[in-house]
């Protein structure tokens, strides 16, 4: 009879996992407030509720300024905008994340341009980054990535080198600090996600981060439909752009969450250390590498490398699949590269500024971003941050599950 509890065998995790996303009494009592309020909307711009959120959040993070949005694509595009960046402009981005943060240049009429990432830490790799630089390059954005920081002393190097605006795509990384300063906070801009998934949610939602008084009020006039109002109306010129405001709702909501985002990231912080000391020790699964000088660690998502050699030549997805039935929520095709995405259908006739680089289309031909590949279809298994919420002793099931499925291999070839 088998073992393995794909193939019929008892599961080794057979209880309840955290839900997510989690809510007190207080998150009823602040949406109470806003309904009683009447003050539900976006505008006036900030909003009363928005304006105190961002101050809080932007502090949290080492900012001086925070501008709140309507989601973490739109912080992507409104930062690019308020840096100036234009028609023709290059963005070097990684291919290895949420098509967004390729996205956002492109929908400014930029030009995105894709750089391989790092093998320990699937983040965008600095000398691949600075190896794609040209004279149209205008500005770098690195993702801090699940459980891992881009190496952010060596793109504010960069940027100041090579004079280009740096974004940190901060969509993971919630409370994380490189050296003991928040993220978001290194570059000239950054820029964070409030979707339903995060580690901070409101369902939707998103900030920008930035230090830079212009910055900051160019911002605040693009979320708020090119308007220039007391606070934000020191720069030169006028802006056209649409209504990107978040509502009073969801900072009412992100308001509260934000209070217990050291206390949830503490322990997703611990639980993830311990994980990694348990999978050390298996042949063939590499955690992916922390960085020292990461020393608040977000953790998105928890990462690890699989290696089918050590596993008989089983398949990444075989192994998922293994791995979810004995009771592990886990995906291996979370991302796959961008430019193979089929939600990233980039044609010349809808964003021409692309042509001169790509052709008529951005397509998996005209890229090649071989450990971002790797990593996509082949290494990567993704564990979910709610289970990093849990006991110390379900998370060391997450352990015995994996060697369950290495000892049992031989069942699934």
């Amino acid at each position: 009879m088998a073992k393995l509890a794909v193939l019929g065998g008892k599961k080794v995790f057979d209880d309840s996992w955290p839900l997510w996303p989690v809510y007190t009494k207080e998150d009823e009592e602040a949406l109470l407030e806003v309904l009683h309020s009447r003050n539900w909307g976006g505008y006036p711009s900030p909003n009363e509720r928005a304006s105190a959120f961002a101050k809080s959040f932007a502090k949290t993070h080492d900012a001086d300024y925070g501008i709140c949005a309507s989601n973490g694509t739109v912080t992507l595009e409104v930062a690019l905008r308020a840096a100036g960046i234009e028609f023709g402009d290059e963005v070097i981005v990684t291919p290895y994340t949420w098509i967004a943060t390729a996205g956002a240049p492109v929908m400014v009429n930029a030009v995105p341009v894709f750089a391989d990432i790092t093998p320990d830490t699937y983040c965008l790799d600095p000398k691949q980054a600075e190896a794609m630089i040209t004279e149209r390059t205008r500005a770098i954005i690195p993702v801090h990535l699940a459980c891992s920081m881009a190496d952010l002393d060596a793109f504010v190097d960069l940027a100041a080198k090579y004079d280009l605006v740096l974004i940190e795509d901060c969509a993971h990384m919630h409370g994380g600090k490189w050296k003991n300063k928040g993220v978001g906070s290194y570059g000239h801009l950054g820029s964070f996600s409030f979707q339903s998934s995060k580690l901070m949610t409101a369902g939707e939602g998103g900030i920008i981060l930035t230090s830079d008084d212009e910055l900051h009020q160019r911002c605040q006039s693009l979320v708020n439909c090119g308007r220039k109002e007391p606070g934000y109306d020191g720069f030169d010129g006028k802006l056209f752009s649409g209504n990107y405001r978040i509502t009073e709702w969801q900072a009412a909501i992100l308001q509260v969450r934000l209070k217990y985002l050291e206390s949830e990231r503490q322990l997703r912080e611990k639980n993830a250390g311990h994980l990694t000391t348990l999978l050390e020790d298996i042949e063939g699964i590499r955690p992916l590498v922390r960085d020292h000088r990461v020393t608040h660690l977000g953790c998105y998502q928890y990462v690890f490398r699989y290696d089918e050699k050590s596993f008989s030549g089983l398949s990444r997805d075989r192994f998922v699949q293994a791995l979810e039935a004995e009771g592990i929520p886990c995906e291996g095709d979370f991302y796959e590269p961008v430019y193979k995405s089929s939600l990233f259908p980039v044609s010349a006739k809808s964003f021409p500024a692309i042509e001169e680089r790509y052709g008529q289309v951005i397509s998996p031909e005209s890229v090649q971003c071989p450990v971002a590949e790797k990593a996509a279809y082949h290494e990567a298994v993704w564990l979910h941050h709610p289970l990093l919420m849990a006991g110390s002793d379900k998370v060391e099931k997450i352990a015995e599950a994996i060697v369950k499925v290495k000892d049992n291999v031989h069942e699934l070839l």
